[in-house]
């Protein structure tokens, strides 16, 4: 079966946007085909900086035929009806329609036989309406036409079975001959190495082609070439590649024809902080860092050039010489803001915060400070060796490297920079480290600070930042956080648990609001609730069950998080074990029969149990396996041992299984029954000690 070939050449794709346009210019083409009945036997996509490749492979050379029935009158139905029937269906009689026999009786139906169209009319139409309908997150246009698209279209090869498609991209208005571009057979391969136009009949001829015209197709292919080729220059140098797969996948979306180069770093910049150097090379170079055996960074770097190089060719020099040019321009000016910035401390520095602005409704970075540092100070008291004098420094001094002309050249090394002017400043390490480590962390991957100086100033820092959006109300919305709220929320929570703080959250959020004159309850509550909602989403991301989370959290008042997933670990552990599941069952199976017999007395069973009321031994031994087991859990409870409190549950298994086989509870006797029914609700609310069990599934 013949294959259908669509590449869409234009000039430069941004890197980030390449890959998901493919899929997606993929996928439309492929609805459009399952809607006109053209189903394919396999469909790929490929991408490059310059083009979009969707090959489907296996297409019907004719769209198949279909029929068409609508169903009419009953047989019999009068003139109006039967009219109306033949008018709408294009039928000039009843004789050109056809009698089905249903459950209902015998109908006219109007049958319509459509015959496929030859495959390449639906397909030119099928590309056409996806290519003109793409969305890109940003696009533009050129010339005067209305068609848009992320940058200029300079051709469409549209091929199937081995011939151009009758079909075009209109473009609306444009110079004269220029309304459109036409489906044609011609591709062309590297823009400077290989820029004559080739003819293409099959994928495979135009794979080949665009190989020998300089031209990876597949994303794939040219990534693990460029990791190959980059791994192979630095081991003949004694050197590795700085893991980076951020910027691995950005270059292989800027080249077509990657070739790996390595070019040298001036002894002198290697005095800056490493950061500094690899930061500039990859931000505005491209270029990927070496490091050396030590695992030091090396005054040596890769750059990936999009040209032929032979080993040893004038053009080969002449790249790695005007990179290591480029490089010693950027790392120059790089060298000069390293010197001015030292010369006048963080300290110096703070006075310039009140002119830059954290929000417009939460006022300067200089206030922001100042509550970050009354708050660090607060929360050091629940830090064990978070010395005051100290966690005070690094939060009054974590944003000042903000002012610097590095941070202003570089804003991804903000924290990295203030570290480095506070050693020079002689500020202690660990007030140094707090600078650098307070916005982290980051997101899941990032590491959690750990030293106590830098855990208050970064607890502290997210805190003021959720206490104050939620001061004014500017809270996320479904999918919209823009000033990752969330993220920010999870960053207090890893932070908490991971370095096992006893810290009462609801408190420390009523101290981080009132830095905003926020004190109100009801502000305090929705914050607190949304902690509560992250650190769900936290845990079932780590695999715990979402409905033994909603019932530790269903019981209330707690705050302190280490405590609060103690109990959802001990529950876990619980309700796997045998005691745990038949447990739960019996709680249902008395927490069923208490809720009926309440609505049907329309009363609640909560009073005292009477023991002189017990007529059978099995009640006896389930009152008194309640009474101990509630004071066992009780006591477990206060010593912060959750195993040990569902170990105190465990004991009522027994007892409860043997009530159930031998007690009655609705008798006729009304003091008994009663008794009987207190003693099951009893049940429930010795469980919901440690959990509500009534929200835990299955």
């Amino acid at each position: 079966m013949p294959d259908l070939l669509v590449e869409l050449l234009s000039e430069e794709i941004p890197a980030r946007m390449q890959q998901r346009a493919a899929e997606e210019l993929k996928a439309a083409l492929l609805r459009r085909l399952d809607s006109a009945g053209m189903v394919s036997e396999a469909a790929e996509s490929f991408v490059t900086p310059r083009r979009l490749v969707v090959h489907v492979q296996g297409l019907p050379s004719r769209q198949p035929d279909v029929e068409e029935e609508r169903k009419g009158p009953k047989v019999g139905a009068p003139p109006q009806a039967t009219g109306g029937f033949l008018k709408a269906n294009g039928l000039t009689s009843l004789d050109e329609a056809e009698i089905r026999e249903t459950p209902k009786g015998s109908f006219y139906f109007a049958v319509r036989r459509i015959s496929g169209r030859p495959s390449p009319e639906v397909l030119a139409e099928a590309v056409g309406a996806s290519v003109a309908e793409f969305v890109w997150p940003k696009s533009m246009r050129w010339g005067r036409h209305r068609f848009r698209w992320v940058r200029p279209l300079k051709s469409v090869l549209a091929v199937f079975d081995g011939a151009p498609l009758p079909g075009f991209i209109e473009l609306g208005v444009g110079e004269p001959g220029l309304e459109r571009i036409d489906f044609g057979d011609t591709s062309v391969g590297h823009r400077f190495l290989s820029p004559e136009p080739f003819r293409v009949t099959t994928f495979a001829d135009y794979s080949e082609q665009l190989r020998r015209g300089k031209v990876l197709l597949d994303h794939a292919e040219r990534r693990r070439s460029i990791a190959e080729q980059s791994a192979r220059l630095a081991g003949d140098a004694d050197l590795m590649v700085k893991e980076d797969a951020g910027l691995l996948d950005e270059v292989t979306g800027l080249v077509e024809w990657p070739v790996a180069l390595m070019g040298k770093i001036d002894e002198r910049f290697m005095s800056l902080p490493p950061e500094v150097l690899s930061t500039s090379m990859r931000s505005h170079q491209k270029y990927f860092s070496l490091l050396g055996p030590d695992d030091r960074l090396a005054a040596r770097f890769i750059v990936i050039s999009n040209m032929t190089a032979p080993e040893g060719s004038e053009r080969r020099a002449n790249i790695i010489a005007g990179n290591e040019r480029v490089l010693r321009a950027r790392l120059s000016d790089a060298e000069f803001f390293w010197e001015q910035d030292r010369s006048a401390s963080l300290e110096s520095r703070l006075d310039k915060l009140k002119d830059m602005v954290f929000h417009a409704k939460l006022g300067s970075l200089e206030a922001k400070v100042d509550r970050i540092e009354a708050l660090a100070v607060g929360l050091s008291d629940w830090i064990p060796g978070a010395e005051r004098a100290q966690v005070r420094s690094g939060a009054r001094l974590a944003k000042a490297d903000l002012t610097t002309g590095m941070v202003g050249e570089f804003p991804e090394l903000q924290g990295i920079m203030g570290r480095y002017y506070a050693l020079n400043d002689a500020e202690p390490a660990e007030v140094a480290d707090s600078i650098a480590e307070h916005y982290a962390p980051q997101g899941p991957s990032d590491a959690c600070p750990r030293a106590p100086v830098s855990v208050a100033v970064a607890l502290a820092d997210k805190l003021d930042t959720l206490a104050g959006f939620w001061s004014i109300g500017e809270k996320p919305t479904g999918s919209k956080d823009p000033f990752a709220l969330r993220r920010a929320a999870l960053g207090v929570i890893r932070l908490i648990v991971e370095n096992r703080l006893r810290l009462p959250l609801g408190q420390a959020l009523g101290m981080a609001l009132s830095g905003y004159g926020a004190r109100d309850e009801d502000t305090a509550r929705d914050l607190l609730d949304f902690f509560a909602d992250r650190l769900k989403v936290s845990l079932r991301d780590r695999g715990t069950r979402h409905d033994l989370i909603s019932a530790v959290f269903a019981l209330g008042g707690e705050d302190d998080l280490v405590r609060l997933l103690l109990r959802v670990e001990a529950l876990t552990a619980f309700l796997e074990s045998d005691d745990g599941a038949n447990l739960l069952v019996a709680y249902r199976r008395a927490a069923n029969i208490v809720r009926i017999e309440s609505k049907n007395d329309q009363r609640d069973f909560g009073g005292e149990i009477l023991p002189a009321a017990f007529e059978l031994p099995e009640e006896v031994s389930l009152f008194t396996a309640l009474e101990q087991a509630a004071d066992n859990a009780s006591a477990a409870i206060d010593r912060e041992d959750f195993v040990a409190a569902m170990e105190a549950l465990a004991q009522l298994r027994a007892p409860v299984d043997a009530f159930f086989d031998a007690v009655t509870v609705n008798v006729e006797d009304a003091r008994l029954r009663e008794n009987r029914l207190k003693l099951l609700a009893k049940i429930g609310r010795t469980l919901g000690s440690v959990a509500e069990f009534s929200m835990i599934e299955g």
